[in-house]
């Protein structure tokens, strides 16, 4: 079965969606999430986690002028992120047909388009295909905070233009550095352009190309995630983004940033990577306790959820650029974790805030545990995960990240990731007693979980327990491509040696 099957069978579902009448609409769309769940089930299970290199390849033309592939695949970096993009696509599809929305076909088109589009850059092999993707992906976000956003009106049609401001700065620079890339390694080595990720590995750059290439690369990918000082859309992006699409968004595109770091900076610019790490692991640390302290402080339950992940974001980030395996490792397994556990926190935002009278402040919320005790059980799962509680999913890959902090020998580092532990447990631990505890709010209604709210939070927390007891899961299929693709950070890497090549580098080059 081609990988081109699973990026594009959404997409399709999602046409034919907008051809039928709108309550069947809905069912066509749970229904296609499904399928494209069970074909990304049935590539992990075919995939052979001791198999260096990619897996289940496509590789056709597709610009020849530009020497540009439509190449497609599968490995240890990316194979449980597209399983997991499937889970909360899934989820979030599931929760939003439980509800009623203005122009559904449109509405579910909308989320079909963001699935293929998600897919699409986690599979791509090519960088300006990766490009394509990374760009696209954002287009029904637009539309979806734009069309059915928080209101008043004029808020969300601000927080959508923040939102295109931003991306598009990043969007712009990205395009640039790709296409700089490309160029400059045929000029360089005097070969026929190509965008292959592994073509353009054997292909170093000079040390001053690299450098300003990973900045334009760097700040893309920080604007999406977002990290500090990039993440001036957020607040008003995620207050007015509707639930289903803010879940998914903090989820799983945030991800595509974090796994571009993996995919094309540390093999593509190795010198770079090492050259700017101390600045990276600074915004990793600052966009750790600032996201820290504003989860704290902000008296709004969405937007603990929101810096929370700001924070957790900054771990990631963190242990990618402690350029250890156990670091890289540990981030490419919160990256999932953090996928499965924001889903099901924003659908209990929506849950309280239903039972609050549609208020999410936290003030307004409380006593909703004593009526509703299966609400309250699966909500006190979820938070421990969020705080990284040893012995859920969240511990393993905040350890790991830790770890690799401590072998890179980063005391600094250390202590400033360590209180962003001690804080998440603040933020979790606030969220969860204001909301489910403490005195009744005067709107609250306390009632017991509802089905189709039931429907989506439970599988995901199920899914959490599974994975805190089976980490190995995701660990025996990343180990091998994590460590590759650190060693590309090495002294004796090929993309050390400035332009003009070493004779050891150029004999491979011809080699191949």
């Amino acid at each position: 079965m081609s990988l081109s099957i699973l990026i594009w069978l959404p997409l399709a579902v999602g046409v034919l969606g907008t051809l039928v009448p709108a309550r069947t609409s809905r069912l066509l769309a749970v229904l296609g999430s499904l399928a494209t769940l069970a074909i990304a089930i049935s590539f992990v299970v075919r995939f052979h986690h001791g198999q260096a290199g990619l897996q289940f390849v496509t590789d056709t033309m597709w610009i020849g002028a530009l020497g540009t592939h439509y190449k497609l695949g599968l490995d240890g970096l990316n194979v449980l992120l597209v399983l997991v993009a499937t889970i909360v696509f899934a989820a979030g599809i599931v929760y939003a047909a439980g509800q009623e929305w203005e122009r559904p076909r449109v509405f579910f088109f909308h989320f079909a388009v963001a699935e293929s589009t998600v897919l699409g850059a986690f599979c791509a092999q090519d960088l300006l295909l990766f490009v394509a993707f990374f760009d696209l992906m954002l287009i029904p976000f637009y539309f979806m905070t734009g069309m059915w956003g928080a209101e008043p009106r004029e808020f969300r049609v601000r927080a959508t233009l923040k939102i295109v401001i931003y991306t598009l700065v990043g969007s712009f620079l990205m395009l640039v550095a790709a296409i700089a890339t490309a160029t400059l390694a045929s000029s360089q080595h005097h070969t026929p352009i190509t965008f292959v990720f592994s073509a353009l590995q054997g292909l170093p750059l000079s040390h001053t190309s690299q450098i300003w290439i990973f900045g334009c690369f760097a700040v893309a990918f920080l604007i999406k995630m977002p990290q500090v000082p990039f993440h001036g859309w957020l607040a008003d992006g995620y207050k007015a983004m509707p639930i289903p699409a803010v879940a998914v968004f903090s989820a799983i595109l945030s991800k595509v940033a974090a796994y571009g770091f993996l995919r094309i900076v540390l093999p593509l610019f190795p010198y770079a990577t090492v050259h700017f790490q101390t600045l990276m692991l600074i915004i990793a640390l600052v966009s750790i306790l600032w996201g820290t302290v504003i989860a704290i402080t902000t008296p709004d339950a969405r937007l603990v959820v929101a810096y929370s992940s700001v924070a957790q974001l900054g771990f990631i980030t963190l242990g990618i650029f402690t350029l250890t395996p156990q670091g890289a490792q540990g981030s490419l397994i919160q990256m999932a974790n953090h996928a499965l556990v924001t889903v099901p926190l924003f659908f209990l935002v929506a849950a309280w805030a239903m039972r609050a009278g549609g208020s999410e402040k936290l003030a307004d919320m409380g006593g909703i545990a004593f009526r509703a005790p299966v609400l309250a059980t699966l909500a006190l799962i979820v938070t421990l995960a969020t705080l990284a509680m040893p012995g859920s999913s969240n511990f393993i890959g905040e350890f790991n990240i830790l770890l690799g902090t401590f072998d890179s020998k980063l005391p600094i580092a250390l202590i400033a990731a360590g209180a962003g532990v001690t804080g998440a447990a603040a933020y979790a631990l606030r969220l969860y007693i204001r909301a489910m505890h403490n005195r009744v709010g005067e709107k609250v209604t306390p009632f017991e979980i509802r089905r189709w709210e039931a429907v989506a939070i439970v599988p995901m927390v199920l899914l959490i327990l599974a994975f805190a007891f089976y980490p190995q899961f995701a660990l025996r299929r990343s180990q091998q491509t994590v460590e590759r693709t650190v060693a590309a950070s090495r002294l004796d890497s090929p993309g050390w040696h400035s332009y003009p090549p070493s004779s050891v580098a150029a004999s491979t080059l011809k080699s191949k």
